[in-house]
């Protein structure tokens, strides 16, 4: 599990710094623009939405803090991956979800959000989620 130089890790931890003080509203932001891209996607979601909120920040949080040493998270994010197919998404909602990421992202760094930010967290998300999706086909789900 590679792909991302230094170079990109920086920017994508730098970048998740300034939005961390804001992750309530980042948080929410995400899941508006997510189920507004994607209506059916808010029926994958039954709990309530500020603990899910919660726990999204988090776990973007420990992978961004994990990118140095992918491998110690790489089970976390396969168990995560089989879990979510379980729940009924699908490898093309994964496309929705990155650009839900991304647009949140351009929305809550403004002009911190540049061209390299911006293919930087490309670059880590979708590193992410073929994992993701790699773990959910090679267990059948």
């Amino acid at each position: 599990m590679t792909g991302l130089s230094t170079d990109d890790i920086e920017r994508v931890r730098s970048s998740f710094d300034r939005i961390w003080p804001i992750s309530t509203q980042t948080a929410g932001l995400f899941y508006e623009r997510l189920f507004a891209t994607n209506p059916r996607l808010r029926n994958l979601f039954s709990g309530d939405m500020a603990a899910q909120s919660e726990k999204l920040m988090q776990m973007i949080g420990t992978a961004v803090y994990s990118l140095y040493q992918l491998e110690t998270i790489v089970p976390t994010i396969r168990a995560l991956g089989i879990r979510h197919a379980g729940y009924g998404v699908s490898e093309a909602d994964y496309e929705t979800v990155g650009a839900a990421l991304l647009w949140t992202l351009e929305q809550g760094l403004g002009p911190n959000f540049t061209p390299e930010v911006a293919q930087a967290w490309a670059a880590a998300y979708t590193l992410l989620a073929d994992t993701m999706k790699t773990a959910a086909r090679d267990a059948g789900a």
